[in-house]
């Protein structure tokens, strides 16, 4: 009995000091370097993308359109405890239904995509939808899998930057993250939804919208890059059921209205 106490306690002993010198060998301090390296690499890219956005698009600079989708958005934003400042919100005026995320918190939004909602709680599901892309570091997640890590890190400290860029932009704007990304950005928006009084049913009904349109043409670009719509409807109203729902609006119905009327004259 005793050699055998004796043996487990031997046992426990080397596997402690395997584990310490297992440790030991890990450069932390490196590991530290990449994140750190990764994190300057992604501030880099969505600004570089972002300039090149503001200097082939037409960016709307219109403070009452601004502020006007800012209202839409304050209120996520104040009830699930993000950063307003953080998220830089653009606008472009195009009629092309979309909107997406770019690295270092960038958010751009087509004005096609406001004039064709029909209720402001479904473009603040889809804002959410965004939003949660950022909040949940999804941009990078998509991009390293896709394009690659060290392939960003070169594209931040010079090399072929350009091509890069335009790979990125290519890449967020117009191809699908994988269904797991999609889906955990749907239900954080819904979340973001009911913890700011706004109802999410509207957005589940985009998607139905959505779902007639997925063979359309290509100005329905947040379509493609959003496939199989009618089942996101479905699991979102899936997880509504028995909820139950605040109705609070934003903006009332006639300043919903009128923006969308001002947005399509400017």
């Amino acid at each position: 009995m005793l050699n055998k106490t004796l043996f487990q306690g031997l046992v426990i002993l080397v596997l402690f000091f395997s584990m310490w010198f297992g440790l030991s060998k890990v450069n932390f301090l490196g590991l530290f370097e990449i994140e750190k390296n990764t994190t300057t690499a992604e501030n880099k890219i969505g600004d570089l993308i972002w300039d090149q956005i503001q200097k082939t698009e037409d960016v709307i600079i219109n403070d009452s359109i601004v502020k006007t989708l800012d209202k839409l958005i304050i209120p996520i934003c104040k009830a699930n405890n993000i950063e307003r400042d953080s998220l830089k919100i653009h606008i472009i005026n195009k009629d092309e239904i979309n909107a997406f995320a770019l690295p270092n918190k960038h958010l751009v939004v087509y004005t096609g995509l406001i004039t064709d909602c029909k209720k402001q709680e479904a473009l603040q599901g889809v804002l959410g939808h965004e939003i949660a892309h950022i909040e949940n570091n999804h941009v990078m997640k998509k991009l390293s899998k896709e394009i690659g890590l060290s392939v960003l890190l070169a594209a931040a400290t010079g090399g072929k930057g350009g091509e890069i860029v335009k790979e990125v932009f290519k890449t967020l704007s117009s191809t699908a993250y994988d269904r797991t990304l999609e889906k955990e950005a749907d239900m954080k928006s819904v979340e973001y939804l009911l913890k700011s009084n706004i109802n999410p049913e509207p957005m589940a009904d985009f998607m139905f919208e959505l779902a007639q349109k997925e063979d359309m043409p290509d100005s329905f670009a947040w379509i493609s890059t959003h496939p199989e719509s009618e089942e996101r409807a479905k699991y979102i109203l899936e997880y509504l059921r028995g909820k139950n729902n605040k109705k609070t609006q934003t903006l009332t119905q006639k300043e919903w209205e009128d923006y969308k009327v001002l947005i399509k004259k400017n």
